[in-house]
C-alpha cells in the first residue's frame, strides 16, 4: 500500500522550498540543465495541492544520463521503474523531504506540457479552482489508491489543456526565462 493521498491548502513555503533544492540543482548541473523550473501544483499561487514541490530540469539529452551522479550527490537518486518513457525521474534520499525531479528534453512535448499547463492555471485562477476541487474529491474517494487517484485526475487536466491549448494560441505563449 503507498502512502495516503493528502491535498492541502496552498503554501506559499512550497516556492522557497523549491527555490532552495533548485539552486543546489543548478550548482550541481550547471549548464547540463538548459531550464530548471518549479512545476505543478505547489508552483501555482493559490491551488491546493498535494505537499510535494516538483521540479523540471531540462536537459539537451536524455542519454547518456550524466546528470545522474551529479543528482545523485546532491541527494536525489534514480528510479528507474517509472515507466514514463519521455522523462528521467528522481526521488530524495532517506529521510529527506519527498521531492519529485523530473529530468526531460528540452523542448520535447512533455516538457512544453508541464509549462503550459503550469502558465495556463497561474493566469486562469478559475480553472485552477476547478482543478483544486477535483482533486480534494479525488482525494475523499481514492486517497489510499494513488495510482487511481493520478488516473482520475485526467479528464480535468485534459480539459485545461484544451482550454490552455486555444490560450496559447491567443497569447502567443512561450516558455518564460527559467525558475533558476
Amino acid at each position: 500500500m503507498s502512502d495516503p493521498i493528502l491535498v492541502v491548502p496552498y503554501d506559499p513555503q512550497w516556492q522557497e522550498e523549491f527555490l532552495q533544492i533548485g539552486t543546489r540543482i543548478r550548482e550541481a548541473l550547471d549548464t547540463i540543465a538548459v531550464r530548471i523550473d518549479h512545476i505543478g501544483s505547489t508552483s501555482i499561487a493559490g491551488l491546493a495541492a498535494k505537499p510535494i514541490v516538483d521540479i523540471q530540469i531540462s536537459v539537451r539529452s536524455l542519454e547518456p544520463m550524466v546528470y545522474q551522479p551529479l543528482l545523485e550527490n546532491v541527494g536525489y537518486y534514480y528510479r528507474a521503474d517509472n515507466p514514463d518513457l519521455t522523462k528521467r525521474y528522481f526521488r530524495e534520499g532517506k529521510g529527506r523531504k519527498r521531492t519529485h525531479i523530473h529530468v526531460r528534453e528540452a523542448g520535447s512535448w512533455s516538457e512544453q506540457f508541464a509549462l503550459l499547463f503550469r502558465d495556463y492555471l497561474r493566469q486562469h485562477p478559475e480553472d485552477s479552482r476547478e482543478y483544486a476541487k477535483v482533486k480534494y474529491e479525488l482525494m475523499e474517494r481514492f486517497g489510499d489508491q494513488r495510482h487511481r487517484y493520478v488516473e482520475e485526475k485526467g479528464p480535468v487536466i485534459w480539459k485545461i489543456m484544451t482550454k490552455a491549448s486555444s490560450w496559447s494560441q491567443e497569447a502567443g505563449w512561450r516558455p518564460g526565462e527559467p525558475d533558476i
